[in-house]
This record gives structure tokens, sequence and C-alpha cells, in this order.
């Protein structure tokens, strides 16, 4: 460990920014900025404490960034499993899961930026976490819950792979955020309007369901009705 870091991993002084302060600004700089392009100066100005209070939480840069991928991802599994899905019946406790994810992805475009960067970085570092992969576990577990209840019903194809309905489910989600400048400059329009949003959620939803249903169940099912 460098000396400067060494040194850093004393007692805090009093008054400095908080671990959560710090983790939130964080993941600000390293959203906008990338890992290279972040500084651990202009954290520390920001959450106006120093770069010895942010070693002594984290011990190095690139630990920080790992602690702001494990907070961002632990933050939208909690919310997920705070919709307590496995009340709802199959169709609406999945059309739930998808607008919940849509809503949160636009809500909170650093997570969106954060895991571009991470892919930048081809997942070196989220490589590194035990914690991530553990978290992750709980979106799956939720939607092969779902779905096995819908298949039951009758009103899911059975034998649905959960991970590859999150992973289409996720991608959907990201790319209204992810490529709203590419996208919208190549075909004139903000997808992040309020019109446009509320337009893409429902054909989020709509593609979803067509993806599980059974014939039967997506003739009586009109999602359309899910508003933004």
């Amino acid at each position: 460990m460098p000396v400067q870091e060494a040194a850093a991993r004393r007692a805090p002084e009093r008054g400095a920014g908080s671990r959560e302060e710090i983790l939130r600004v964080a993941t600000e700089e390293f959203a906008e900025k990338g890992l290279a392009g972040a500084r651990v100066d202009e954290i520390a100005a920001r959450t106006r404490t120093s770069k010895r209070m942010i070693y002594y939480y984290f011990g190095s840069k690139e630990a920080l960034y790992v602690a702001c991928l494990e907070e961002a991802y632990a933050r939208i599994r909690a919310l997920e499993n705070a919709l307590r899905l496995d009340h709802l019946p199959p169709v609406p406790a999945l059309v739930r899961m998808v607008e919940h994810t849509f809503d949160y992805h636009v809500q909170h475009p650093d997570f969106v930026r954060l895991v571009m960067n991470e892919n930048l970085e081809r997942g070196r570092y989220i490589a590194r976490s035990e914690r991530i992969r553990g978290l992750n576990v709980s979106v799956i577990e939720n939607l092969r819950r779902i779905l096995e209840r819908g298949a039951a019903e009758g009103v899911f194809r059975p034998g649905v792979d959960p991970l590859q309905l999150h992973a289409t489910i996720s991608a959907l989600c990201f790319h209204v955020v992810g490529n709203r400048h590419t996208f919208g400059t190549i075909f004139g329009f903000d997808p992040c309007a309020p019109e446009n949003l509320a337009r893409r959620r429902r054909e989020v939803v709509r593609t979803v369901l067509a993806a599980v249903l059974t014939p039967a169940a997506a003739a009586a099912t009109e999602p359309a009705g899910h508003g933004a």
C-alpha cells in the first residue's frame, strides 16, 4: 500500500463528510468521468472532507469505485425486493417489475452511466466484488417465482428462462437512457421527453408480456391501460 494511503488509514478528522456522502458524490463523479477521469481531490472537495478521509474509509480510488458499484446494485435490488411482488397475480407482478425497472433507469441516469463505464472497463472491477454477485441473485429469483406462478396458472409459457427475461427487461430499460443522445439525434426526437417516455414505457411492457404470455392469455390481456 502506498505511504500516503497507509497514513490515511488512521482515524478520520472530526466533522468530515460521512461515508454515505462520499459514496454519493463519488458515484456522480465516476458516472460522469469514468474511473480514469474521476479525481479523489474533487470528491474530497465536494464532500468538504479530505483524501485522507476517503482513503481511511475505502483504502484506494479503485476500492472506492467498487464500493460505488456495490451501493448502486444494492439500491436497485433493495427497491425491487420492496415491491412485494409475491402478493400480486403473475401478470400484474411482471408488469409492476417492468414498470419499476423502467422508472428506476429513467430516474437514476447515474446508475446507467456507471454501468456503461464499467462495461468499458470490461467488467474487471465488478469482478472483484463477491457482494455484487450475491446481491443480484434476488432479481432472478423474483422473476423465477413470477414465471413459475404464471405457468402454473396457464398465463405464461412454461420454461421461460428468468435470466434471459431479466436480460431482455434490462436491455429495454437501459436503452432509453443509455442511448438517449445518439438515438435522439439520429431520429430527431428526445426519447426522455415525458410523452415519449410514457409511450416507450407502455411499449416495453407490451414487448415483455408478448415474450411470456400464452396465446390465450395474450388475447385477454391489455397492458396499454398501464399509465406512465
